[in-house]
């Protein structure tokens, strides 16, 4: 049995190494890009206007402007080089013509046929988005290890850039275990329960911006255990295992793991909720045994799983943690560290009601986790406390 602390730090330093792929940006949203994107451009690949309003070349001297032409955006400016007490109609995004030296915004402008004046001073160099201001040709535009926002998307796309190479992120499959397991929707017989764990834990994967590529239930019998476990080995990165990892009767998980040749790296960890979590890999994939118990199978996901998924997506270490006030003392009982679910409130945070690890109806309304160290005792209203903020 392990430690929080050494748990994590195996499930960090026993990770597949990172791999890339390219990808159409269209689907880059909030993946991290593995290679610097340089530009093939200038941006903006002309000096530009910034508003709607009169292209000048402009004079202290000069008070009235004679209006030689119009440019919109997207239009030629090539026609026209302005001499001295000459403008031109343009709109925003218009290439600035020659002979240019400040746009002036519409609304100080008095246009009388075809001259303008202005109603109030003027600066030289206004409202002129000059060539290369964001970018220029063979600058990186975006860094490796940036994470791909919107804005990041519509930045690149007005580069021309269509494709970017992405650190890959890993693809997951859930096996239920249990014979008890019922499909929610279908009649529930004596002794049976609706599964949801699965249906729960591919919520959590999507939430946090992974793929779940299958979801199966299996029974309880050995063989069935063993023949699930294979097959998703060969099409899953992460699998996830719920239930079945104890050291009941019809527990098979363990076993059927260790005939197949998977990797120990721990198993059971001082902690409640999620003592019976086993973590090992099998080649370069990595299975997650959690434990049975819905809360404490959610608990182990967020704390162990999506740092492992986390990192090797290059996206962050997990979950973040914040130190926050107490609202409420709390009292630990036993020796293992607690994962206490929680309501952040500010900068304060409030232990819930309702804290067995079979309870998800006291989940549902956290958005924290209070972690609370082997070695704590009491916690005392005030204290601070460290938090894992859930997604």
């Amino acid at each position: 049995m392990v430690s929080v602390e050494e748990g994590i730090r195996l499930v960090k330093i026993n990770l597949p190494n990172s791999t890339y792929e390219r990808i159409y940006l269209s689907t880059a949203l909030n993946k991290v890009l593995s290679q610097d994107v340089i530009s093939k451009i200038n941006m903006p690949p002309f000096h530009q206007s910034s508003m709607d309003g009169y292209a000048v070349n402009f004079s202290d001297e000069i008070k009235s402007y004679k209006l030689v032409g119009e440019i919109a955006a997207g239009g030629s400016a090539s026609e026209f080089d302005l001499r001295q007490g000459e403008a031109v109609r343009i709109f925003t995004g218009a290439k600035v013509p020659k002979g240019t030296n400040t746009v002036i915004q519409q609304e100080i402008v008095h246009r009388k046929e075809k001259t303008i004046s202005f109603t109030e001073p003027v600066q030289v160099g206004k409202n002129i988005r000059l060539k290369g201001e964001q970018t220029i040709i063979g600058q990186i535009a975006m860094n490796k290890g940036d994470r791909i926002t919107p804005a990041a998307i519509g930045f690149l796309a007005g580069l021309g850039i269509t494709e970017v190479d992405v650190f890959k992120k890993p693809t997951l499959s859930i096996i239920a275990t249990g014979d008890e397991l019922v499909k929610p929707g279908d009649p529930l017989p004596e002794g049976k329960i609706y599964e949801s764990n699965a249906i729960m834990l591919d919520a959590a994967i999507k939430q946090s911006g992974y793929e779940c590529i299958k979801s199966i239930t299996v029974e309880d019998t050995y063989g069935a255990t063993k023949s699930a476990i294979e097959n998703l080995l060969s099409s899953s990165d992460v699998i996830l295992i719920s239930g079945g990892i104890s050291v009941g009767d019809y527990d098979f998980v363990g076993d059927a793991l260790k005939e197949i040749g998977v990797k120990e790296i721990f198993y059971k960890v001082k902690q409640k909720p999620g003592k019976p979590l086993f973590f090992g890999s099998y080649n370069d994939k990595l299975v997650f045994a959690l434990p049975g118990n819905p809360a404490a199978a959610l608990s182990c996901f967020y704390i162990y799983v999506l740092t492992a998924l986390e990192i090797i997506s290059r996206k962050s270490d997990g979950l973040e943690i914040a130190q926050l006030k107490l609202i409420e003392g709390y009292s630990k009982k036993g020796g293992r560290a607690q994962f206490l679910k929680a309501k952040i409130e500010g900068d304060r945070v409030r232990v819930l009601e309702g804290q067995s690890s079979s309870m998800l109806h006291t989940f549902s309304e956290s958005n924290g986790l209070v972690y609370v160290p082997e070695n704590s005792t009491a916690l005392e209203a005030g204290n601070i406390v460290s938090v894992y903020k859930l997604p």
